[in-house]
This record gives structure tokens, C-alpha cells and sequence, in this order.
């Protein structure tokens, strides 16, 4: 299994495929780089590297639970690229992985070729915030897999025509299945480190945003999402005229990026990438 060792003694998960432009997968607050498998055999002329963040998927858990924060999590991503011997890489991210891309490109901003962001930009919606401080860090209440699977496509209302098969995928990455119900496949205590993050004034991620005009970026948004809303999806629009933007039908936080609106706009990204 591959792994690596941060500076601080954590060993990380990852998974490093394919030939071309390195392109570092980073997932959304409570998921893990299995988020990424919709697109395997999608995107052609990349090097797909995908991380589990520290206390998530199959990555050690911390002891000390403030560590779960997005600075330290993006410090581990340019560990990453340092066992690997990368130096220059592109960044998609997927909600809390844009906001670790933005965060990275405030400590290295030399070493990044480009950022693709999933659902996520310099403002959150308080919408998005309210409904995961609802489920981050509880148990789930449903006894299976399966129980799961119905209940999770009957809560999701703002993705539409999505397949039984892939609630089921959804499912077995959130959970796993234990003699006692289901449980979490992260650290339960990254609750504890947003709601302490939370108590901390949230900085201005526009310059953040816009110091990347001079590299290929990208930005999805779920039609539906209650974390980019469509305000600031416009916003970012205006803000940087260069940027590749789509949005996806029937999607809400976050899109799988196998639909054809998020293919097409990677793909175009990819080319810049190269072409750059």
C-alpha cells in the first residue's frame, strides 16, 4: 500500500497512476481520494496522484485533532510532491481540496501549473455550512449499507438522475460496515476541528483566488450547490475572464466530475495545462 510519513510522524495514503502532467487530487472535508475513481478513465496525458487527508480514508488519524486544519492539510500535500520528486504540479480539488489548492498557492505559489476547483470558491455559501454542521462527526443512525443507500438518495434532493449503483458507491466510501451499524471512515474528532475553526474570522479568499490569472484554472459548480452558490460562481466568472467555467445539471455539493460538463471543462484544462 503506498504511503509516505509527514514531518510531524502521521503515515498518509496515496495513489499515484498514469503518465503526463502531475495532477494532485484533493477531496472535500470529510471524504478521501476515493472520490476521484469517476474519473480514471476519463482524463488522458495526466499522472493522477490522489491523497487521503490525515484522520480520513486509510490515513493515520491524529492525536491531536487541531491538526485537522487546512494549512497542515495542505503542508502534507507538498510533502507528498516531495517523496514523489515532483516539483511543479496542477491541483483539483474538490471543496475543502480548492481550499487547500488556494492555501497552497499562498505557501508555493511557484510550484503549481494550475488548479481545477470542484464546487468550491473564495466565498461559502452559509447554507452548505449550516447543513454540515448538522452530520459532521456523528455516527450514522442507519444499521446498513443498503439502508443507507435508500436513505442517502432520498436526502440528496439536488442530485437528480443518479443510478442506484452509484448511491451504493457514495455509501461505501462515507461507511464502513461494523457488527454494531455503520461507522465513519474518517476521525470523528474533525468535528471538534471545524467547530474550533469556525470560532476564527474567516480571511478574504479573493486575493487568494485571483493570484492564479496566470495559470490554467477551472471551476465546476453543481447547478444545485449550496456551498458555491451561483453568485459567487458569476463573481469568480468576472474575476478572472481567462478561467474555463461549467456548470453541472442535475448536481448539487459536489459533482462526480464524470458528467459530460465536468469532463469537457477538465479536458480543456488538461490541454491548457499541457499547452503551458
Amino acid at each position: 500500500m503506498p504511503n509516505f510519513k509527514t514531518t510531524d510522524g502521521l503515515t498518509l495514503y496515496f495513489t499515484d497512476w498514469g503518465e503526463g502532467v502531475p495532477v494532485l487530487c484533493l477531496s472535500g472535508l470529510s471524504r478521501n481520494s476515493s472520490d476521484f475513481s469517476y474519473i480514471d478513465d476519463h482524463l488522458q496525458g495526466v499522472r493522477l496522484i490522489k491523497m487521503d487527508y490525515r484522520g480520513r480514508g486509510r490515513s493515520d488519524w491524529a492525536e491531536d485533532f487541531t491538526t485537522y486544519n487546512i494549512p497542515r492539510e495542505s503542508m502534507d500535500a507538498l510533502e507528498l510532491m516531495d517523496h514523489l520528486g515532483i516539483e511543479k504540479f496542477a491541483v483539483l480539488g474538490s471543496s475543502r481540496g480548492g481550499l487547500c489548492a488556494m492555501t497552497i498557492g499562498a505557501f508555493a505559489k511557484e510550484r503549481l501549473l494550475g488548479v481545477a476547483f470542484n464546487d468550491i470558491g473564495p466565498e461559502i455559501d452559509p447554507r452548505g455550512l449550516q447543513f454540515i454542521n448538522v452530520y459532521l462527526g456523528c455516527p450514522p443512525t442507519w444499521k446498513t449499507l443498503s439502508e443507507a443507500t435508500e436513505k442517502r438518495a432520498r436526502a440528496m434532493t439536488t442530485f437528480k438522475n443518479v443510478p442506484e449503483a452509484r448511491w451504493r458507491e457514495e455509501v461505501e466510501k462515507l461507511y464502513r460496515q461494523s457488527e454494531n451499524g455503520l461507522a465513519l471512515t474518517y476521525d470523528p474528532k474533525l468535528r471538534d476541528a471545524v467547530m474550533e475553526a469556525q470560532k476564527q474570522e474567516a480571511p478574504d479568499l479573493w486575493p487568494f483566488f485571483t493570484a492564479f490569472s496566470d495559470i490554467p484554472v477551472t471551476v465546476i459548480r453543481g447547478e444545485g450547490s449550496d456551498i458555491l452558490s451561483a453568485e459567487t460562481f458569476a463573481k469568480m466568472a468576472e474575476a478572472m475572464p481567462s478561467a474555463i467555467m461549467a456548470e453541472v445539471k442535475d448536481r448539487g455539493h459536489i459533482p462526480y466530475l464524470d458528467e459530460p460538463e465536468s469532463l469537457a471543462a477538465l479536458r480543456e484544462w488538461i490541454t491548457q495545462l499541457k499547452a503551458a
